[in-house]
């Protein structure tokens, strides 16, 4: 399950700039194992983030974390021999400032296509002792 596909990173940066963050053998064609390795790291990211609130992968993918998991993915693919941009840079920490927001819960993904709102598995219950002193014990 991914958050976004080649497809939408070649729609959100146009197809020369996904070729210069991914050909890394100067085919001067967009290395899909390249792509596919950072789109896979945007979608571990965004689940370790949301994990607490959400039962991930989510399905159906929200459109929102469309664009975060391509930003999170443009920044991965920078390194070595791919000079990160302040752009790029500021654009992988709004991602990131808006997946902690969600994660808790300051932010939400609303409900689903059906309708239904997401709820989390892991809620707080409490249960109430007996009594610890009274008239008949101490």
């Amino acid at each position: 399950m991914t958050y976004a596909t080649a497809d939408d990173m070649v729609k959100r940066f146009g197809e020369r700039e996904v070729i210069a963050l991914t050909d890394r053998s100067f085919a001067n064609a967009i290395d899909a194992d390249v792509l596919a390795g950072a789109l896979n790291e945007a979608n571990a990211e965004i689940d370790a983030h949301l994990a607490s609130r959400y039962s991930v992968p989510l399905s159906p993918v929200p459109s929102l974390l469309v664009g975060v998991a391509c930003d999170i993915a443009r920044y991965r693919l920078c390194g070595a021999s791919v000079v990160t941009s302040d752009e790029i840079r500021n654009r992988y920490k709004d991602a990131t400032k808006l997946l902690e927001k969600v994660g808790s819960g300051l932010l939400s993904l609303g409900g689903m296509p059906s309708g239904e709102v997401v709820q989390p598995t892991n809620t707080i219950q409490f249960v109430g002792g007996g009594k610890v002193f009274g008239r008949d014990a101490l």
